[in-house]
């Protein structure tokens, strides 16, 4: 279950920085949003989430001040838009009809 959850997780997150302007958002953001999605974890959880993309080249990661710094990077932005799968990110549902 753990597994599925982090998966999860890393795809919510994934989609939140494309929803935005710039790709990116700070890991005090991040946690909020999985919060709302009922996934209620640590900052130090999330950074550890934030570092698993980072490694898989999902995203870039930026340590300011207190706060890490996510940003989405064209090959997050593919697996956002079902162009490619990324190993430990649940895949995005097709759209809806």
């Amino acid at each position: 279950m753990r597994d599925i959850i982090r998966e999860e997780a890393r795809l919510i997150m994934m989609r939140e920085l494309h929803a935005q302007t710039n790709y990116a958002l700070n890991d005090a953001l991040l946690q909020q949003v999985l919060e709302s999605f009922g996934i209620a974890r640590s900052r130090d959880w999330v950074r550890e989430e934030i570092g698993y993309l980072d490694n898989v080249g999902a995203v870039t990661r930026v340590s300011a001040g207190s706060v890490v710094v996510a940003k989405l990077t064209a090959k997050g932005v593919e697996h956002v838009e079902r162009r490619i799968v990324i190993e430990g990110v649940k895949r995005p549902s097709p759209p809806e009809s």
